[in-house]
């Protein structure tokens, strides 16, 4: 395996045809008198696109973005894209950060500068994600995944590292320490889903706040999460081919998964942010295979798509994790119930905030840098 230094030099031909596409978009109707719950309104996402066509500045964006060390390898067949940014601390643990969808190694953005004081950072993109493309075949779930990253830190020459993981992340980074046990250091996650194992009288335990989460998570409208993970190729060509179905398809994700609950996505993220994101998404043309990710996962078993009828077999349940783990709650966004995160890892941290949600890092840098470095703290 070799590392290659990597830039990010999109054709200019290719932001043209995005420009062009905007332009000539078919817009549907709305029923009067619906909103939000019924998905993205026409008028926000009318505005929101005119801005992209006219306003947002990719190269600017894309300037930045090349600021940072960014390099790609090929593990296991696919090509692997990361940034990689070495602390000026002489102690500094290597760290590995983990992006779940519709996020991307953008979300790390602005937590760099405070972790990379305690960590040299590895921060790659998901295989199907961002500049790790194309996706080589099939069967990449959360452990294949785990596997691949676990040798990326070897071939960078780390023998004790952390990771930190949400979303996709928060499946990806405890695989990394089950498979890696002996280098992996502290696994530290957010936006982690936990479900009941079919034990007799776990449900009678939850706490009320457990309670509520449980709720929350059976009733989430996880209609994204039903089509990416039973039919991705379907949705492919909406994603693939539109411009505005990818606009809509993500920024319904941080309307609904962003603090405040009840705002518009623009009260959490930066503008600019989010479409940098979107854009990331289409340029590389990571619609339809970044959702090929849920497919691999269900029909692994990794992930449940709610049905708790799925979660009856404790004898086959897997078994504990054993490196120390910390987790981060969003108290707004996240369903994570504590009980049973501690039947599955070794927790020694535990914070909950009333800031913040699923994209924890973009939306509360400094609170997100802040609970990681208190967590690898206790483990130094």
């Amino acid at each position: 395996m070799t590392v290659r230094p990597f830039r990010i030099d999109i054709p200019q031909r290719d932001l043209d045809d995005l420009r062009t596409r905007l332009a000539m978009t078919r817009w549907p109707g709305q029923l009067p008198g619906t909103g939000w719950e019924r998905g993205v309104p026409v008028g926000y996402l009318k505005e929101l696109a005119e801005y992209w066509r006219t306003g947002y500045d990719w190269r600017a964006h894309e300037a930045r973005l090349n600021e940072l060390p960014q390099f790609t390898t090929t593990i296991d067949g696919q090509n692997i894209h990361f940034l990689h940014i070495r602390s000026g601390n002489d102690s500094a643990l290597p760290l590995m950060l983990i992006h779940g969808w519709p996020g991307s190694f953008l979300e790390f953005l602005d937590v760099i500068e405070p972790l990379s004081r305690d960590f040299h950072l590895v921060i790659p993109s998901l295989p199907g994600s961002g500049f790790s493309v194309p996706l080589s075949g099939a069967d990449w779930n959360a452990a294949r995944v785990a596997g691949a990253f676990t040798r990326l830190m070897a071939l960078l020459g780390y023998e004790r590292y952390g990771v930190q993981g949400g979303d996709t992340g928060s499946f990806v980074a405890p695989e990394m320490a089950k498979q890696d046990p002996g280098h992996v250091a502290g696994v530290h996650i957010n936006a982690a889903l936990t479900f009941p194992a079919g034990e007799e009288g776990e449900m009678e335990k939850l706490t009320e706040e457990e309670r509520r989460r449980w709720n929350a998570m059976e009733n989430f409208n996880d209609g994204y999460l039903q089509t990416q993970s039973k039919r991705p190729q379907t949705i492919a060509y909406g994603l693939h081919d539109s411009p505005v179905a990818q606009l809509a398809w993500i920024m319904e994700k941080f309307k609904e998964l962003t603090e405040p609950v009840d705002g518009l996505p623009e009260d959490s993220l930066d503008r600019d942010l989010m479409l940098t994101d979107v854009t990331l998404y289409w340029l590389t043309g990571t619609g339809w295979s970044s959702a090929h990710s849920y497919y691999e996962n269900m029909s692994a078993g990794d992930w449940s798509d709610g049905d708790a009828e799925e979660w009856t077999s404790a004898e086959s349940w897997p078994a504990r994790g054993t490196v120390p783990t910390g987790v981060l709650v969003s108290k707004a966004c996240d369903v994570t119930i504590r009980s049973w995160a501690e039947r599955d890892h070794n927790i020694v941290h535990w914070e909950e905030y009333d800031k913040g949600g699923h994209f924890f890092a973009a939306e509360q840098p400094e609170l997100f840098a802040a609970d990681v470095t208190a967590f690898f703290a206790k483990l130094r």
